[in-house]
């Protein structure tokens, strides 16, 4: 009996790949090297993928030894923990969280075929707020937060975290906990939704698009929500320009984000606690990407300064430099502050 062939991928239209399924080689880097470098040196990020932001400037303002007890709240695709881990060694250990069911599995894997010493390496499917409770009493040498987004998550249309191609509105970073963005919009009043986009986005149409929305529901998809900002955009007299429109759109998409995933809630709660997770002498760093995350790190630094927690805080903050914001358009957010446990 002549054994079957291996079913062939389908082909894409066109001369490059454009959905996300179709991008199997950018997905698959150990495979396709040749071809994933090509998509970095365009200055993109390839699907599936994610590029670690600041690693430099994070590495400078931890200064880990070898030795030391390192956590990565926030462990992505595990580009930030590959450097701390090595930073670390031997004898150091980073701790891992993720709240991520369907890429921390991945990540794990990544970081452990590396080669380090099995025991060196502990990662937890949890969320960072939850960091005091899970160290029970010890303390690390070394915190890092990277608040951002993962590429993995963006690209993704069936996560519902992008208006560029249509997917379910979702948006949760744990797909089997909590509520859908579709479900939490259909359960909350305007007037909260309206909070939301003025608290969580400074969105200056915040009621008149709460309004537009629930008036449009149920809403099909991604792309539907981003149709109504755009259709519904208060013109009035004067002539708007695409851009302010679509600034627009990205606001919306990030406040119902925060609030579906508790965003603000469970940076509040890591804030709080940071201080008593962190060993006399330890440094935390933290990268944000957009007002209301830096105004809280902030805030809470500064605090911590004046009431004697926090030994030093950075003055101002950190950015890409031009050569990495010009590499990779998504670092151009990214703001870097770090602080100092007092002795």
């Amino acid at each position: 009996m002549t054994p079957e062939k291996p079913q062939r991928r389908p082909r894409y239209s066109g001369k490059n790949p454009r959905a996300f399924h179709e991008k199997y080689k950018e997905q698959n880097p150990e495979r396709y090297a040749e071809d994933v470098a090509k998509v970095l040196a365009s200055g993109k990020t390839p699907a599936g993928t994610h590029r670690p932001i600041m690693v430099r400037e994070i590495l400078d303002a931890l200064a880990l030894k070898p030795g030391e007890t390192v956590v990565d709240c926030t462990l992505g695709y595990g580009g930030h923990a590959r450097e701390l881990l090595a930073a670390v060694q031997p004898g150091g250990r980073l701790i891992g969280l993720d709240q991520d069911p369907l890429e921390l599995p991945k990540t794990e894997a990544r970081l452990r075929a590396l080669g380090f010493p099995p025991e060196s390496l502990a990662v937890h499917r949890m969320n960072y707020a939850g960091l005091h409770a899970l160290l029970a009493g010890e303390r690390a040498d070394a915190v890092l937060a990277d608040l951002g987004l993962s590429s993995m998550q963006i690209d993704d249309p069936a996560r519902g975290f992008t208006f560029k191609t249509d997917a379910p509105l979702d948006m949760r970073m744990n797909p089997h906990k909590g509520l859908s963005a579709a479900e939490l919009l259909a359960r909350t009043p305007a007037g909260e939704i309206a909070r939301w986009l003025a608290e969580f986005s400074d969105e200056p149409h915040a009621e008149h698009f709460a309004a537009a929305v629930k008036a449009a529901l149920p809403l099909s998809g991604t792309i539907a929500l981003a149709q109504i900002i755009r259709r519904t955009f208060p013109r009035g007299s004067r002539r708007v320009e695409a851009d302010e429109v679509e600034t627009s759109v990205r606001r919306v998409f990030q406040a119902i984000r925060i609030a579906v995933n508790d965003e603000f809630g469970a940076l509040d709660t890591f804030l709080r606690q940071l201080p008593s997770c962190l060993k006399p002498g330890g440094r935390v760093a933290i990268l944000t990407f957009h007002s209301g995350e830096d105004r809280r790190v902030k805030q809470a630094f500064k605090t911590g300064l004046r009431d004697g927690t926090y030994a030093d805080v950075s003055e101002e903050i950190t950015a890409a430099s031009p050569e990495e914001r010009r590499a990779n358009p998504r670092a151009v957010p990214a703001k870097l502050r770090w602080a100092v446990r007092a002795r």
